[in-house]
């Protein structure tokens, strides 16, 4: 009789049981499993031996499923890592890197996986300019088994594609990940065409069963390229030699809620325990990425050619003539003649909706209840909605909550006004991409449809527009209506994630044409940067203003949120006087906060933790954790790395 180590997808961590000499010669590490819990029947997976008997009275595995390990050695590697990397329990981390289908098996249904339409020539696999010896030092990597991490700061997203297409051409056992699924129906028809059956979808967004067909054929060594959004990189691939990390600096790679990891720090940890080659990508790589390689953890990719940019101009919001209190003669103007010449023109704005309603007496804004967030006037359904929450009001009332005074007015402008307008101002029809519209997959393919007719020459949307356009430059101008939200986040990237954001749509721009910022801040440090299309210039001023205020990459964050109906502030301040009196908290660790909040009728208290070293900022983090853990009116959600702080 042994005694094996059992983990199961739940928010526990390791369980002994007994395992029979029948089911001794199957009881390998990763092999699913089936032992009785709780009164229960429940599926887990082999850890390992335990090394000393346990004392106690022990119960016995059930019986064991499979012919192979659903994990490999090297994942439960990662899985223990990510467990005490991101403060969480073997289980929950069990539960979020393999799927339900690995322990029940699910019928596969005949459904295709959707394909959107792209013109033809956003197929990139016509490329010839891609440099040799870049090519040729990924392919030594990978041919070694050597675990490196290359950065490529591609010239354009076609580049960054095509690339990708060129070492694949060379490699064998691959995971890709893209951060948005539209972007996996774009590459897919590409990849199959070229690699056949070779290819295997795997994201959230695909059935149960074909799910578990996927799975199948990974694990079977079927397909042996993975192509998904976050959870591909868990992907049950027996060996990995090469991860493709696209748009390696979107936020999307970010899990925000439950376990909170980030599929791209996953990536370059699962490389290293594969001992395969890494490759991020981006045409505009996050700060912190292009500070590894500043420091020698990431190799740099400089790719020889330089593409024609579209022109950029600043349009000071203060000076100019306005036909409406968000839009410039200037852009409106420009766009009628791009229009006239036959050429597609976009707006992008980053607010959905119509307006906000504002009483004139008392300058009181209509907020959500439970969120405290301004609801948003939708003039489609003619309702009031809460894009944080989702609470939503059938209807508008005419006086104000507060003075109640009837004289209320509708400011600023969403998606849906600025339609209403440029339809008004221009004369011609409009497409309107945001999320108020993309729900459907039947609407998206009708929406990408008409964003691609040569007949529809404005289109108008948030950064989903991004979803509606192809790789290539089919649209000759675009006009960014409201900069200065972006730049005003209280984030200190904000300015990353502005130069980000503008760099996408940029490169969806025609080489000839015209891209038109609207700013009230023309002066800020961000936008000469932006004008000379010089990243790694801002890059360097970026990092001097970030160490003056010790934040990453020159520091490690950590976000704690307790939430509970009750006032545990008090609490919260007691530990943390407590813990440097007693001097548990490392002088190099900096707490800010609590900061208080309303999230849907409960207390959210944020400490916000900061240091430059990881094990200072996880002890302490330990200490509040501790405090709190066995309070059944108070949940803990521990967040490493925050994107959203």
């Amino acid at each position: 009789m042994e005694f094996l180590d059992i983990l199961f997808p739940l928010k526990i961590g390791q369980l002994t049981y007994k395992c029979s000499d029948e089911l001794l010669d199957l009881a390998m590490p990763g092999m699913v499993v089936s032992a009785p819990l709780k009164n229960k029947i429940v599926k887990g997976i082999i850890m390992g031996k335990t090394l000393t008997k346990p004392s106690g009275k022990l119960k016995e595995i059930l019986d064991i499923y499979g012919d192979t390990p659903a994990l490999s050695d090297n994942m439960i590697k990662l899985l223990k890592w990510m467990s005490e990397y991101y403060l969480a329990a073997q289980g929950l981390v069990l539960k979020n890197i393999l799927p339900k289908e690995a322990f029940t098996k699910v019928k596969q249904r005949g459904k295709k996986p959707l394909t959107l339409p792209l013109p033809r020539e956003d197929y990139p696999i016509n490329i010839t300019d891609i440099n040799d010896k870049i090519k040729s030092n990924i392919l030594e990597s990978i041919n070694k088994n050597t675990f490196n991490t290359f950065l490529l700061h591609a010239p354009s997203t076609l580049y960054e594609y095509s690339f990708l297409l060129k070492i694949l051409e060379d490699a064998k056992n691959v995971i890709i990940l893209v951060p948005e699924i539209f972007m996996v129906h774009n590459l897919y028809p590409v990849l199959t065409k070229i690699f056949g059956e070779r290819v295997c979808i795997f994201h959230s967004g695909i059935s149960r069963g074909n799910r578990s067909a996927a799975l199948e054929k990974i694990i079977t060594g079927y397909s042996d390229i993975v192509l998904g959004t976050r959870s591909a990189i868990f992907a049950p691939l027996k060996k990995v030699s090469f991860i493709a990390v696209i748009h390696e600096h979107s936020n999307s790679y970010k899990q925000e809620g439950g376990l909170y990891f980030n599929s791209r720090d996953i990536a370059v940890k699962r490389g290293y325990f594969e001992n395969a080659t890494v490759l991020l990508s981006s045409i505009c790589p996050s700060i912190e990425s292009l500070y590894n390689c500043k420091t020698g953890k990431y190799i740099p990719l400089k790719p020889v050619p330089s593409i024609k940019k579209p022109g950029i101009r600043l349009i000071d919001m203060r000076n100019e003539k306005l036909l409406r209190p968000y839009l410039s003669k200037t852009v409106v103007d420009a766009s009628s003649r791009y229009i006239k010449n036959n050429r597609k023109a976009i707006f992008v704005i980053n607010r959905r909706g119509y307006s906000i309603f504002q009483c004139t007496d008392c300058n009181h804004i209509e907020k959500c209840p439970a969120c405290k967030i301004p609801f948003v006037f939708h003039k489609q359904d003619m309702s009031m909605k809460c894009h944080y929450c989702g609470n939503t009001l059938p209807y508008i009332s005419e006086r104000c909550s507060r003075c109640k005074g009837y004289n209320i007015k509708l400011v600023g402008a969403g998606t849906q006004r600025v339609q209403e307008d440029i339809e008004e101002l221009i004369g011609t029809g409009t497409v309107r991409i945001d999320s108020d519209r993309l729900r459907k997959k039947s609407e998206i393919e009708g929406l990408i449809r008409d964003a691609s007719n040569l007949s529809n020459k404005i289109i108008i949307g948030t950064k989903l527009i991004k979803r509606g356009l192809g790789i290539s430059g089919q649209i000759s101008m675009a006009a960014i209506l409201n900069t200065d939200l972006f730049l005003n986040i209280p984030d200190f990237r904000s300015a990353e994630k502005t130069f980000q954001e503008i760099s996408s749509i940029i490169d969806k721009i025609a080489p000839d044409g015209e891209i038109f910022i609207q700013t009230k801040m023309p002066r800020n440090y961000l936008f000469k940067h932006i004008k000379n299309h010089d990243y790694l210039s801002f890059f360097k001023e970026e990092l001097y203003r970030r160490k003056s205020l010790l934040y990453p990459p020159y520091s490690k964050l950590l976000l704690i949120k307790f939430i509970s109906k009750r006032d545990i502030s008090p609490e919260l301040s007691e530990i943390i006087n407590k813990t440097k009196k007693i001097k548990r908290i490392d002088d190099n660790v900096e707490i800010l906060g609590p900061s208080i909040s309303k999230n849907q009728g409960k207390n959210e208290f944020k400490l916000l933790l900061k240091s430059p070293i990881r094990g200072s900022l996880h002890s302490v983090a330990m200490t509040f954790i501790e405090a709190f853990k066995d309070s059944k009116d108070v949940k803990i959600k521990t967040d490493i790395d925050p994107i959203l702080i």
